[in-house]
């Protein structure tokens, strides 16, 4: 996917992180630390890398970002190919504007054409946005299959939004067991 009118005055681009120059990417980490107001760590940056980045600029500007990388999730005997959707952000003069969700509208397209499942950790101010959308919050128990086993992660059970492409995802049975997600740095302790 090539530059694009996207309506809001933006170009939408879309780029796997090994089409990203240098400067590219220190331009989005930027954009992350600024919209996250330092609470935005290395670890965060390094799971949002590895899969397809959405970058929405105006006048040469990065004003919006959101990545989708691919996870294992086991739920009910199954293990689920997802997209995991990681650092959504639109720089703070030009939130509300629609931004979020011309990011999230490229998200979803990627999500639907590669994955059964997408999935996300939303923060408090990131939830409108993907419950408006059509995400739901996860309503069964969360965990990760870390170095040591299962475990469970309560902390992320609230927070945790899934969504099933159109036509091709699969619908979750909280009633079936935990998501449990492949570990990665910084999941577990």
């Amino acid at each position: 996917m090539g530059d694009e009118d996207t309506g809001t005055g933006g170009a939408v681009s879309l780029r796997h992180t090994s089409q990203l120059a240098g400067g590219e990417l220190r331009q989005v980490r930027e954009l992350l630390d600024a919209a996250f107001e330092g609470d935005f760590g290395d670890e965060d940056f390094e799971h949002a890398l590895g899969g397809m980045h959405v970058l929405v600029h105006e006048d040469g500007e990065l004003v919006a970002h959101g990545s989708v990388v691919q996870r294992r999730v086991l739920h009910g005997g199954l293990a689920l190919r997802t997209g995991y959707v990681e650092a959504v952000a639109v720089r703070a003069d030009r939130r509300r504007c629609g931004l979020g969700g011309t990011v999230m509208e490229a998200v979803e397209g990627v999500v639907a054409r590669g994955y059964v499942l997408g999935a996300l950790s939303a923060s408090a101010a990131g939830a409108r946005l993907y419950a408006g959308r059509g995400w739901r919050v996860w309503g069964g128990e969360v965990g990760v299959l870390g170095p040591g086993g299962p475990e469970r992660l309560p902390e992320e059970e609230g927070s945790t939004y899934v969504w099933a492409p159109p036509g091709g995802g699969v619908l979750l049975d909280p009633t079936a067991g935990p998501l449990s997600f492949d570990w990665r740095n910084g999941d577990v302790l």
